[in-house]
């Protein structure tokens, strides 16, 4: 005889994981925010560009390995990134207009 799983239970159980996931990972990109906030103010105050292409291709670099290394396609990781860089770059252009 098998241990039978309810399916529903499991569902739900499931998705009570994702649930818990979904808002970790919304909090830990709020704190991501505001330290590059930080980062879009010092560069505003000191006249230096939005943008850092060098930082950038090496955090792509870093984080297809990191991807690679925890089984998450390195494209989806990639498209991530470009994703926040491009509103990071945004808020930074923001900053340095506002000065």
């Amino acid at each position: 005889m098998t241990d039978a799983v309810d399916p529903k239970s499991e569902l739900l159980r499931l998705r009570a994981t994702i649930d818990n996931i979904d808002a970790a990972l919304i909090f830990m990109l709020a704190e991501r925010f505001r330290a590059t906030q930080q980062v879009g103010h010092l560069k505003a105050d000191h006249a230096m560009p939005a943008s850092d292409p060098g930082r950038e291709e090496q955090q792509v670099a870093r984080l297809r390995a990191l991807a690679e290394q925890a089984h998450l396609d390195p494209e989806f990781a990639e498209k991530w990134f470009n994703f926040v860089v491009a509103e990071v770059i945004r808020h930074h252009t923001e900053a340095a207009e506002g000065r």
